[in-house]
């Protein structure tokens, strides 16, 4: 079975053993994309370091190349020096012979050692410039090759992180398209919704106990009622479950309270409320349940007992006695077993 963008989901049997809603594989399937585009952009983000630091590198390589042309240029000008100097004091036929028979004087005698001095330089500036030519063609080389791998390098990996990011973007509106169609309102014109979109369970839990923005919620498919989008697409998988059993979907009568609800029920309900800016009502991770549940040991009491971990969901240890409370559930990802 495929979703709506041709992404794998639970098939009808696996759904009935364990997620009749379907959500949890797709849910799985966002994280996990998720977690792949987030190790693909920071490999980019490290490959372009490793680039900052290769143009360094090549920078030096360039500024070496120049270095090298430097000193060519600067061999090559005593060499043109004495060529002038030979030009003004030349030795010709005369010279040799009189060096020859013995006659030479003093200046034929510097203009041959000059001439000699010549030879033995460009010999010498010959061997050097043939070694800097080698030399910064290496350069050259090396420093095109460098720049045209940081190109490469940069280029692949920006495409990875592009292919991830709208997988993920697909796999979110398939999640989304399968909460419509569980009767979640989460937009009209079927972009996926920001609170609905697991993904953004991090930053909904980023703000102050009580003070989440409506936008960073997602409604369930009880009226009224909204929580953080990984735990609302848990509880609509809950409430399938639920449904399934009992032929109604579970009774809700309380989920996200922002602080201003908390401080009502605080001084409505003493005792039976947490301290305002306390509550996991405040971090839309809790609900409180009518319709069976509320009543300690009920048939719908037990089978939330037996199968809300399956999704997350659990009744803590001090609603039990301390206060009291077998209406409220909260909700773990941690202890979520349904993979």
């Amino acid at each position: 079975m495929t979703s709506l963008v041709g992404l794998p989901v639970a098939t009808p049997a696996h759904a009935d053993r364990r997620d009749p809603a379907g959500l949890t594989e797709l849910r799985k399937e966002a994280e996990k994309s998720a977690k792949e585009l987030e190790d693909a952009t920071k490999a980019l983000e490290k490959r372009r370091n490793d680039i900052a630091t290769s143009e360094k590198t090549l920078t030096g390589k360039l500024n070496a190349l120049q270095e090298a042309e430097r000193k060519l240029a600067v061999i090559r000008q005593p060499v043109s020096q004495m060529a002038e100097l030979l030009y003004e004091q030349p030795v010709g036929g005369d010279g040799v012979a009189q060096f020859l028979s013995g006659d030479a004087d003093a200046g034929t005698l510097r203009a041959m050692a000059d001439t000699a001095h010549i030879v033995a330089n460009r010999q010498q500036v010959v061997e050097q410039t043939s070694t800097l030519y080698k030399e910064t063609e290496r350069l050259a080389a090396e420093a095109q090759e460098l720049r045209a791998s940081n190109l490469l390098a940069e280029a692949q990996i920006a495409v990875e992180v592009d292919t991830l990011r709208q997988r993920s973007d697909k796999i979110v509106k398939s999640l989304t398209a399968a909460l419509v169609k569980l009767g979640i309102k989460v937009d009209k014109v079927g972009r996926a919704a920001l609170g609905c979109n697991p993904l953004r369970a991090a930053t909904a839990n980023s703000y102050p106990n009580g003070l989440i923005p409506k936008a960073m919620l997602c409604p369930l498919q009880q009226k009224g009622m909204s929580l953080r989008a990984d735990a609302t697409i848990a509880f609509v998988s809950l409430n399938e479950a639920y449904r399934k059993r009992f032929g109604k979907q579970m009774c809700v009568t309380d989920a996200y309270r922002s602080l201003a609800e908390q401080q009502s029920v605080y001084y409505r309900r003493p005792g039976f409320a947490a301290v305002p800016g306390r509550s996991n009502h405040g971090l839309g991770l809790a609900v409180d349940l009518c319709g069976g549940v509320e009543r300690f040991r009920s048939v719908e009491f037990v089978w939330m007992e037996n199968n809300s971990k399956k999704y997350g969901w659990f009744h803590p240890s001090w609603a039990y006695s301390s206060p009291f409370e077998p209406w409220h559930w909260e909700y773990d990802p941690k202890i979520d077993s349904v993979l």
